[in-house]
């Protein structure tokens, strides 16, 4: 029987939705479980602060997880390393500040004072964030590979071999990748497009149900090329669209 793979979609800052996922993952597949994060850790939501302070300490414990890179938590990184609050995949009248984005929110979560002006929000998050979170959001993976699965944030360029995908696509893609139906090398579970509800498209699982607008944080459990929802009540098979 395949290794049972559980992933968690887009948090967004919402850290009880978090701990939520995590019991349903225990209870299903025990504390040894295998889980892949597929990143988006903070913004948007209340916590992210207790978000990666909890995969941090579950990750120290021992615990089979792997978090992924997403773009929101690049865009948190490259602030605090930089002062950076924009990105060429971004819309131009946003930056990581906008209240669309949660900058604010995250920097909050932290304790920084976000009515201070732009210039001075660089250095009073650089007092707050402790220097482990920053070097653990650096450290970040771009994607999972896992017997038929292939994990990852945003999605993949089709056709193109892993070794050549960039930093730009595996966080950032989405209509050049949504829009490809053929098969690709790898079932790839993702996130980053927020939908109503996960979705199996045959060549790709989609499992940002939209935490961070304030709707579901998504489990699933993946068992070769069989993928289930994690509910409180079991689990729900998702069959191809």
């Amino acid at each position: 029987m395949s290794e049972t793979i559980y992933a968690i979609g887009d948090i967004h800052g919402q850290h009880e939705l978090l701990l939520d996922a995590l019991s349903l993952i225990e209870m299903d597949g025990g504390p040894d479980a295998r889980v892949v994060s597929l990143g988006d850790l903070v913004d948007r939501g209340p916590d992210s602060r207790a978000v990666i302070e909890t995969l941090m300490s579950g990750i120290k414990a021992g615990r089979n997880w792997t978090v992924l890179m997403g773009n929101h938590d690049r865009m948190f990184e490259a602030f605090m390393r930089t002062g950076a609050t924009t990105h060429p995949k971004m819309r131009p009248d946003y930056t990581w500040l906008h209240e669309r984005l949660g900058g604010l929110d995250t920097l909050a979560s932290y304790g920084v004072d976000t009515s201070l002006p732009e210039a001075e929000l660089r250095a009073a998050a650089l007092e707050a964030v402790p220097a482990e979170h920053r070097a653990f959001l650096a450290s970040l993976p771009l994607y999972a590979e896992e017997g038929a699965c292939l994990f990852v944030h945003a999605g993949i360029q089709p056709k193109l071999p892993l070794k050549w995908q960039t930093e730009e696509d595996l966080i950032w893609i989405r209509d050049a990748f949504l829009n490809f139906e053929d098969a690709h090398e790898w079932l790839v579970v993702h996130g980053h497009t927020a939908v109503d509800a996960p979705e199996h498209m045959g060549n790709r699982v989609n499992i940002d149900s939209g935490a961070g607008f304030g709707r579901a944080l998504t489990t699933v459990a993946i068992e070769g090329s069989n993928v289930f929802a994690l509910e409180e009540d079991g689990r729900t098979a998702l069959t191809p669209a």
